[in-house]
């Protein structure tokens, strides 16, 4: 079982959202989730237009990934987060602030890397969501 603690030390200032600066872990075993997308198993994008529908799927995804590693939310160590427009960042902080207490009960929230991209491997697809887990 990895021994995984999430801190923020105070040179570093508060957070400003739901993430955490860094974690703390000692491991036997690292798994490294691809970008997941806001798409169902068969291929569909979910909420072509719907930038929350497509955070709920992508979100499903990286837990579908993690419960076939016999893994949740736990284990998770690292976020990358890609988005295509600047003017949802608003809506992914609310996405965050309404579901991440229920994935992450102690509070404690894995650091996060949130970028700014030109598009998407489909132009219907809003948010990218990478994972870094620990077992």
């Amino acid at each position: 079982m990895a021994d995984i603690k999430i801190l923020n030390p105070d040179a570093l200032g508060k957070p400003l959202g739901q993430y955490s600066h860094l974690t703390r872990v000692k491991a036997s075993e690292f798994v490294f989730i691809a970008g997941q997308v806001g798409v169902d198993k068969t291929g569909k994008v979910v909420g072509p237009d719907d930038f929350d529908a497509q955070c709920v799927q992508t979100f499903a995804n990286i837990e579908a990934a993690l419960k076939s590693v016999n893994a949740g939310w736990g284990n998770i160590v690292q976020f990358t987060t890609y988005l295509v427009h600047s003017q949802d960042i608003p809506k992914f902080m609310k996405y965050r602030l309404r579901e991440f207490p229920k994935m992450f009960a102690d509070g404690a929230y894995p650091p996060n890397t949130l970028l700014m991209i030109d598009r998407l491997v489909q132009e219907a697809l809003l948010v990218e969501v990478q994972a870094v887990a620990a077992i």
